[in-house]
């Protein structure tokens, strides 16, 4: 190039400050920006502009690497969605098993891929449908199982050796499992080929849900029994969903919703270890489950994130070397609590935006939540809104076209260094508190979600920030209200007749058998699962079994936090 030509390249500060001066600030001078707070949901400032100046430390082949390898930044398969879709998992159930399975069938024929199991309240903190603590709550906020026989016919005409099974349930997960495989065995499927996930994840009820029953140690048992039975039994089956969703539907940030999430994950690691099984054993069956947000950038990043600390936190601090153990493998599901009861139809708009981060953040299965879940559980139409919302994205948006688009974007990379320190500064405040259980004992962690919950609350109310429909662009409401799901108090009662007549036409003394049998197991130190399964194969009923063990473990009583 003739010397005249040649230019000397300007690094990227001095370039960066000659915008400021010549071109930013007389614009500024004549237009100023918007008085608004530039944040993310999580209330972390975003800065007016990013460059190479802000990833001074970048290296492609440490931080970002390729699809498939570690540290498993851009995705945990080389090909991700020009391969396989993600599984398109509608959560579902309400009322009886016979309601649910009807809406399970109309929604596989609509192209949903996988199944995910909404229990009602009762089901959830081990009662059944007739004891005083469950009126008026049957059948409320999902789908009510208190036998196998409900199991059955819960998935009634379908094919357990085709579809993929969620299960949301967590204190009493062992058991719903059991019942699981029980109905599988009557459809001739072998359980070693059964797909699915529990969520099987205690301690994040302690933290944020509260459908706990028994006190940590017990409930970790139960947990670390599972491990080890599916590990020869099932290996195809997640043996626990390590959930971030309720975190963050609790109040947290993102950082907090991973921070904790990972925390509560080591600690279930630690535990299996204790147990006797070998951290490759059991790690590759691992999964989690997050959130998806209204800030699309921060929700990306937190998933990149995500994925490059768990890869570290199972080579790293765990010693795990089956590549499949590195694996951060997750289910979103869209922000329920980001819904509003107020002109419900935005809310198409809202999960529309959530999905699209989840798919752009690479998750491997989605749920995306229907417009009137303000409201109550979902009709049958707005569900299939829903679910086209997902189908849409993945075959008209082009997004699926290339893995990871946003890779190398200034802003993206940097948000995802952010939210990775973050999260490393929480999970080393958690360890020199001695770990998640004193941090739940203390109320440590419950407090600092609260905090964040308030906060959020505060900026809405004083409108700082914008909720659409809600504290701006407020309208009129349609005298028309929106038309929602009504569970039939009628649903009880038939419940209750049905229980009547199991407990009538078993074989009682085969149930007191077999419940006798998980009370010596459960005083001693023999794996749970299999005399739950054989408890549940006599027809015992999911509170019967869950007061057994009740009898021996106690119940959890939680610390107050003020």
């Amino acid at each position: 190039m003739p010397e005249k030509q040649r230019r000397k390249r300007k690094t990227d500060s001095d370039a960066r400050r000659e915008w400021e001066d010549k071109v930013l600030r007389p614009f500024l001078e004549k237009v100023p920006e918007r008085p608004a707070e530039f944040v993310t949901t999580s209330s972390q400032p975003v800065n007016r502009l990013y460059s190479l100046e802000d990833l001074k430390d970048f290296d492609y082949t440490r931080d970002l690497g390729f699809p498939g390898e570690p540290p498993f930044t851009r995705g945990v398969y080389p090909t991700m969605y020009r391969g396989r879709l993600w599984t398109m998992r509608m959560y579902s159930g309400f009322g009886t098993a016979e309601q649910t399975n009807e809406r399970y069938r109309y929604l596989l024929e609509q192209g949903q891929t996988g199944l995910s199991v909404a229990f009602d309240l009762p089901t959830q903190i081990g009662y059944d449908s007739d004891h005083p603590m469950a009126a008026g709550e049957v059948g409320k906020c999902g789908v009510a199982i208190t036998s196998v026989e409900d199991m059955a016919t819960l998935f009634q005409d379908i094919p357990l050796d085709k579809v993929s099974t969620s299960m949301t349930i967590n204190a009493p997960a062992s058991v719903l499992l059991a019942m699981y495989i029980t109905i599988a065995k009557r459809q001739n499927v072998e359980p070693n080929i059964l797909r699915g996930t529990i969520q099987n994840d205690i301690l994040k009820e302690y933290i944020a849900r509260g459908t706990y029953i028994f006190p940590p140690g017990p409930s970790m048992r139960l947990i670390t029994d599972t491990f080890s039975y599916c590990r020869t039994e099932l290996p195809r089956w997640n043996t626990i969903s390590i959930s971030g969703y309720h975190i963050r539907e609790a109040g947290s940030t993102a950082i907090q919703e991973l921070a904790f999430t990972f925390a509560n994950g080591i600690t279930y690691v630690q535990a299996a270890l204790d147990a006797g099984l070998k951290v490759d054993e059991f790690a590759p069956r691992l999964s989690f489950f997050f959130g998806s947000h209204n800030d699309l950038f921060e929700e990306v990043a937190k998933f990149r994130a995500a994925r490059r600390l768990w890869y570290r936190i199972m080579r790293e601090r765990f010693g795990a070397e089956n590549p499949r153990s590195w694996l951060l493998r997750f289910h979103t599901q869209t922000a329920g609590c980001s819904l509003t009861a107020q002109q419900p139809e935005n809310n198409i708009v809202r999960v529309a935006m959530q999905a699209l981060a989840a798919v752009l953040g690479g998750t491997q299965s989605l749920h995306t939540n229907s417009m009137d879940e303000a409201l109550a559980l979902p009709t049958e139409k707005a569900a299939t809104i829903a679910l086209r919302t997902q189908q849409i994205i993945a075959h008209e948006s082009g997004v699926i076209n290339t893995i990871d688009p946003f890779a190398g974007s200034y802003f993206i990379e940097n948000l995802t260094y952010e939210i990775e320190e973050g999260v490393e500064a929480y999970l080393e405040r958690i360890d020199q508190m001695g770990g998640v259980l004193r941090a739940i004992e203390t109320g440590y962690i419950q407090r600092e979600i609260q905090e964040s919950a308030y906060r959020y609350q505060k900026e809405i109310e004083t409108e700082r920030r914008t909720v659409v429909g809600v504290n701006r662009f407020v309208a009129q409401e349609d005298e028309r209200s929106i038309d929602y799901l009504r569970v039939d108090p009628a649903v009880e009662k038939a419940l209750k007749l049905k229980l009547e007549r199991l407990h009538s036409s078993r074989d009682a003394k085969a149930v007191e058998s077999a419940l006798e049998g998980l009370l010596r197991a459960a005083e001693g130190t023999d794996n749970l699962l299999p005399p739950i399964l054989h408890a549940v194969e006599c027809k015992a009923t999911l509170g019967e079994i869950c007061n057994t063990l009740r009898r021996v473990f106690g119940e959890y009583k939680p610390t107050q936090i003020f």
